[in-house]
């Protein structure tokens, strides 16, 4: 995916190779030279120690903006509460099998 989020402030595929994803468009481009392995492997954790910490920000935000939505419910012993009952799931077939 090459689409910008904002919790990573990046694209996916930027995150995970390093580069910005190139389009049909830009394959007649001459690539970069490689990276030196150590200085690759540098510069990749790095990125992978940033993409965390905005990650864990943007789960931070999402969270206490919930937080802020959130009504606590106290119970106390005997009293009534309605229960949910949700509908079966699936096909669920009634009589005797083989029938």
């Amino acid at each position: 995916n090459n689409s910008y989020h904002a919790s990573i402030k990046a694209a996916p595929f930027e995150a995970l190779y390093g580069r910005k994803c190139r389009s049909p468009v830009c394959w007649t481009e001459l690539g970069e030279a490689q990276i030196l392995s150590p200085e690759l492997i540098q510069e990749t954790t790095e990125k992978i120690v940033q993409i965390k910490q905005r990650m864990q920000a943007a789960h931070d935000r999402q969270k206490s903006s919930a937080d802020l939505k959130h009504n606590p419910m106290e119970f106390q012993v005997g009293d009534k509460v309605m229960l949910k009952v949700s509908p079966w799931k699936g096909v669920i077939r009634f009589g005797k099998w083989g029938s």
